[in-house]
């Protein structure tokens, strides 16, 4: 179970301050939401790897999940969240790699 720190911590880099994009060409955006999509259907291939690979973690352990592949988890969902949030346009700053994987 997350704790409150850890709450704060995924909000702010979530919602924290965005760097400020310049206003690119609707055609180069057209290219990154493309490039973008593709990584996410990759994302969610990982993230169901993921899943399954927990679970059996989390069965041979008696319950005992393994807090590096949850950190991972939690990263990624976090890079998900924010390149949804450039696919529709409620961002204009992209995900990693065009800008710091923090």
């Amino acid at each position: 179970m997350m704790d409150r720190n850890d709450d704060e911590r995924i909000a702010g880099r979530l919602n924290g301050d965005q760097p400020e994009s310049p206003r690119e060409s609707m055609a180069l955006r057209l290219v990154h939401m493309v490039i973008i999509a593709v990584m996410l259907s990759l994302g969610q291939t990982v993230l169901t790897l993921l899943t399954v690979v927990q679970f059996v973690v989390m069965l041979i352990n008696t319950g005992e999940r393994n807090q590096r592949l949850a950190d991972f988890g939690t990263d990624l969902g976090i890079w998900m969240a924010k390149a949804a949030r450039y696919q529709s346009a409620a961002s204009d700053v992209k995900p990693w790699p065009w800008t710091d994987l923090d």
